[in-house]
């Protein structure tokens, strides 16, 4: 059937039915905000207003890292204190009675219970934070993030794990009549020196592992080592000399393990061996974080 032009004209032309809504002009779709995500070479520092956009995803790293490690445990969370308790066990045996280490200190096993708590929240975020960028391979070869928000997660987990067995230490020192002073009021800040000195050394070595896997082996027989070579941990001050007590701060271990345990136990804080340690572990965080910053470029390329 062939149909005239002037039939096709009336046809499009013919008006509505009555009653229907005329049709309403089309309105394009806003374009979304253009980001341009660029490398940055040489030493920089982190973007803190980039990792505060990204805080949620720090959140959700350390809540599935937790539930992860205690996910189908008998104990569940009191393996967090199961690792100090060991520890003081074994050191109020050997060198509280054998070596004669506890000789003039009060509750020997509590003097260390209070270091070893401080110990392990340090030991197990660097150890934990060096090696969570390669344990997290998938998800820096296929989405971009700060990558620092991976060993800072890390921090959370130990964090968790700190207040399980703070409470137990309290539990412990009021019972033995331990009560603490007014330098409780400090555990605050000597947390947060430990956090940064913990995550710094644990960032500088997150980078060098991915680099090189043979870090990973030599850290984990680093920290064994590295707590052997802070006496805070189960000597006290009078045992040392007057030189060693000036230089083993710059050990950042020995000043904050020693500032925990008085803040924890109501005895009087050691400010000098505190400050220098919370000094150089600043310096090791500012370290680490310039380094890693340096290198994060090309770990999807190298994990």
């Amino acid at each position: 059937m062939v149909v005239s032009d002037a039939q096709t004209n009336a046809d499009t032309n013919t008006p509505p039915p009555a009653g229907a809504l005329p049709a309403l002009p089309s309105v394009p779709a806003p374009e979304p905000p253009l980001t341009v995500i660029e490398a940055r070479g040489g030493w920089a520092l982190p973007d803190l207003r980039e990792l505060w956009r990204y805080r949620e995803l720090l959140y959700f790293l350390a809540l599935r890292d937790i539930k992860v490690r205690y996910k189908q445990t008998v104990l569940g969370v009191a393996w967090a204190v199961v690792q100090p308790l060991a520890t003081m066990a074994v050191f109020a045996l050997f060198l509280g009675r054998m070596a004669g280490a506890g000789a003039g200190v009060p509750h020997y096993g509590l003097f260390v219970f209070a270091g070893m708590v401080a110990w392990t929240f340090f030991g197990n975020t660097v150890t934990a934070a060096a090696g969570s960028v390669v344990a997290n391979e998938r998800l820096v070869t296929k989405i971009y993030f700060p990558r620092l928000a991976i060993p800072l997660s890390t921090v959370g987990v130990g964090l968790f794990d700190l207040v399980i067995a703070s409470l137990l230490l309290a539990g412990m020192a009021l019972a033995l009549g331990a009560a603490p002073g007014w330098s409780v009021l400090l555990l605050p800040l000597v947390v947060v020196a430990l956090a940064v000195a913990a995550s710094g050394v644990g960032i500088l070595f997150s980078a060098l592992i991915v680099a090189q896997r043979d870090f990973k082996y030599a850290l984990t027989f680093g920290v064994q080592l590295w707590m052997f070579a802070t006496p805070s941990l189960y000597l006290p001050t009078d045992a040392l000399g007057e030189t060693a007590q000036t230089w083993l701060p710059l050990n950042p271990a020995y000043g904050l393990m020693l500032a925990f345990r008085q803040c924890a136990l109501g005895e009087a804080l050691n400010w000098y061996a505190f400050a220098v340690s919370a000094a150089v572990g600043a310096l090791l965080a500012l370290v680490g974080t310039l380094y890693f910053r340096r290198v994060e470029r090309g770990f999807a390329d190298r994990i």
